[in-house]
């Protein structure tokens, strides 16, 4: 067997551990944090866009679905590299903080309330979600709220406020800490009514026993932005990723795919395509 010199041994280690580094910092540059809704994630529509954006641009997406409160407080600590959300009051603040560098519009659907068909509360049919969560209050029916921080729970926080009602701590109302979809899933068993939005709605419909009751009001707008993280902060951040996958889901290819997701299956796309409108525009 032949026998290395000493430092011959001691190049090809050195060149190893070189060329390992150099894979691992490539490794890296090529990972991408995407921090989303469970809503993105729950309807399966990031299961058709990520595939397209890696393909396209050789990136790797981790995808951690939250609340967009929790995925904006992972934005907030350099967590993250990009955010797709839609808590348009809390992104404004998290802009204005200088944690976000920039902030674009890619899509929007709406919010509902659903409930059980006997509708206790009878709600069914009321424009106003304000009205319709008094009515639920006033007959003490069970309301599932998500309680995670997310921009439906910011939503609904909002909407009691509006309808004047203290739900937090009442027996009737609960909140579940969980996803969208599981807490469909927990106001279906319970046959209590909830907030949620129509594209998660319409994504587990079928195997939901709970109905739309309430819809159309203008304040049950949802709208989702996309934001990259500030690397000027967070020097770890990966920077050329996030603008890449925020330039993608503007993009005309990536908007196409959320025209046209749903209609297949479900008769009507889960969320509408916004890239380049103004928000004041949206739901007109």
């Amino acid at each position: 067997m032949k026998k290395h010199h000493p430092a011959v041994l001691l190049l090809i280690g050195v060149l190893a551990l070189l060329i390992g580094n150099g894979a691992i910092a490539q490794a890296q540059t090529k990972a991408l944090i995407l921090a989303t809704t469970t809503s993105t994630q729950d309807t399966g529509l990031l299961d058709v866009l990520i595939p397209m954006f890696e393909k396209k641009t050789g990136y790797f997406v981790k995808t951690i679905a939250v609340g967009s409160g929790q995925a904006m407080t992972m934005g907030q600590k350099g967590e993250a590299d990009v955010l797709l959300v839609h808590s348009p009051d809390a992104e404004k603040k998290f802009m204005d903080e200088g944690a976000g560098v920039d902030r674009r519009l890619v899509m929007h659907n709406d919010f509902v309330i659903a409930g059980p068909s006997e509708d206790p509360a009878r709600i069914n049919g009321i424009k106003s979600a304000a009205e319709a969560l008094k009515k639920i209050a006033a007959a003490q029916a069970l309301f599932l709220s998500r309680g995670d921080n997310s921009g439906t729970h910011a939503k609904e926080k909002a909407l009691w406020k509006v309808a004047g009602v203290k739900a937090e701590g009442e027996k009737w109302y609960q909140e579940t800490g969980l996803g969208m979809g599981q807490t469909l899933n927990v106001a279906a068993e319970k046959k209590g009514y909830t907030l949620t939005d129509r594209g998660t709605y319409l994504a587990l419909a079928k195997n939901l026993k709970l109905d739309i009751l309430v819809e159309g009001d203008a304040v049950l707008l949802n709208i989702y932005h996309v934001m990259e993280v500030n690397p000027q902060k967070w020097p770890k951040v990966n920077f050329e990723a996030a603008k890449s996958f925020a330039d993608f889901m503007v993009s005309k290819e990536a908007q196409e795919v959320i025209r046209i997701f749903g209609v297949d299956k479900y008769g009507s796309p889960l969320f509408f395509p916004d890239a380049g409108k103004h928000v004041g525009d949206l739901g007109k």
